[in-house]
């Protein structure tokens, strides 16, 4: 590895690798494929595509979908600017017209218009046509399109449509084994892996509990979280408190029990 790719590698937000998706994602972008993340909340989808940007040298525009979010949105609009009418790029022209990474996050929370205007993107033709302007934009070499979305929270009106899906290479995300996540936890909070262990084993319980008791198990994020507390000087069940189990639920028997299940696994 060269310095200058050993320094680029170095400055890259931290991310432990499971499996092969670091060598998928240099595929895709080598490519020009469009890639679609997999995975439960707070499982480091969010995290890779910074490390990767950053490992690529590439820009980075990370969009949070939600309910409101349009296509105008991405596009961009015209605003009023000093009592002129200015044409204003939104997040996903930039990447087209500068290249880089347009990052859209849990993209099955936006509106149905937003999957619309990805399509010419996610085909060999690689465009972006602006009605608005009359512009047809060609995505250059080192834009990369890559969305992703939570299947835990898949319903009849919340998902992608086969026809989209079909226009992406996908990735799965899982939880990390034990100890890639101990090392994770450590790495990221600064807390001794020892300490971290059974914050991590606590987590891989409550997440068996996930769809019984739960609506989703404990995020490596939270696992973070409590490490992080803890590592200030923050008791022990206070922090599993805080970042592990009141961040789960909101139902006070469930949180009792949850409390007393930390307390046995933790000593």
């Amino acid at each position: 590895m060269s310095l200058a790719l050993a320094k680029q590698a170095a400055d890259a937000p931290f991310y432990l690798p499971t499996g092969y998706e670091c060598t998928l994602f240099e595929h895709a972008f080598r490519n020009r494929l469009p890639l679609l993340l997999k995975g439960p909340t707070g499982s480091g989808k969010t995290r890779f595509v910074a490390h990767m940007a950053a490992r690529l040298s590439l820009s980075l525009q990370t969009v949070a979908c939600h309910d409101d979010l349009t296509a105008a949105d991405l596009t961009g609009r015209y605003l009023l600017r000093g009592g002129d009418t200015v044409w204003m790029d939104g997040p996903l022209t930039r990447s087209v017209r500068q290249g880089g990474i347009c990052y859209l996050d849990e993209v099955v929370e936006a509106r149905r218009d937003v999957t619309v205007v990805l399509h010419p993107l996610t085909d060999d033709r690689r465009i972006l046509p602006l009605d608005r302007t009359g512009e047809t934009l060609t995505a250059p070499d080192s834009f990369m399109l890559v969305v992703s979305y939570n299947p835990g929270y898949q319903s009849l009106v919340k998902t992608l449509k086969p026809s989209t899906r079909q226009r992406f290479i996908a990735l799965d995300f899982a939880y990390p084994t034990e100890e890639a996540e101990v090392a994770i936890v450590a790495a990221e909070s600064g807390l001794p892996a020892a300490r971290c262990r059974p914050l991590v084993l606590l987590a891989q319980r409550l997440r068996t509990l996930a769809d019984v008791d739960l609506p989703e198990g404990c995020s490596t994020r939270l696992v973070v979280y409590a490490a992080t507390l803890i590592a200030g000087g923050l008791r022990l069940e206070e922090a599993v408190r805080a970042a592990m189990i009141e961040s789960l639920t909101d139902d006070a028997e469930t949180r009792a029990g949850l409390l007393d299940l930390a307390r046995v696994m933790l000593g």
